[in-house]
């Protein structure tokens, strides 16, 4: 059974379907601002952002551009940041639990938590791409390559 589940962990296309898992909620959103693109601005100007066209585009860029990054495993750290900020950034924004009552109160906070966990999600995946990256480069005994 270890076998196996080393077989799995080891798996590029594992790996790959996880990037993608991750980023799901970011390039799905990215797309739909996309395609519904006064949707997007109107949701961004429900939250007070001024100009609401700069800022949906802005999102789109970061979502969109964060999740390629991320789930082609190329400059992972810039993709994961980018998009770990981008949520931090909307709990103040659209998750102000402290300021609301009642089930609003209670879905936001739990929302925000959520966001800060995916934020956790996007380290592991920069510190994992990171560790890969330092290992391709060293030689055999851990030497580093010339």
């Amino acid at each position: 059974m270890p076998h196996l589940i080393g077989s799995i962990l080891n798996s590029a296309l594992v790996e790959l379907l996880a990037r993608v898992l991750l980023t799901l909620p970011f390039w799905g959103s990215g797309m739909a601002k996309l395609i519904d693109f006064e949707g997007g601005v109107a949701e961004m100007a429900m939250f007070g952002l001024n100009p609401p066209a700069l800022f949906n585009t802005l999102t789109i860029i970061t979502q969109l551009g964060g999740s390629v990054l991320v789930i082609l495993n190329r400059w992972t750290w810039l993709g994961a940041g980018a998009l770990g900020v981008f949520t931090a950034l909307t709990i103040p924004i659209v998750h102000r639990f402290w300021a609301m009552e009642g089930d609003r109160a209670i879905h936001a906070f739990h929302t925000a938590t959520e966001h800060v966990g995916m934020i956790g999600g996007l380290v592991i995946v920069s510190v994992l791409a990171h560790r890969q990256r330092g290992r391709s480069r060293q030689g055999l005994l851990g030497v580093p390559a010339e």
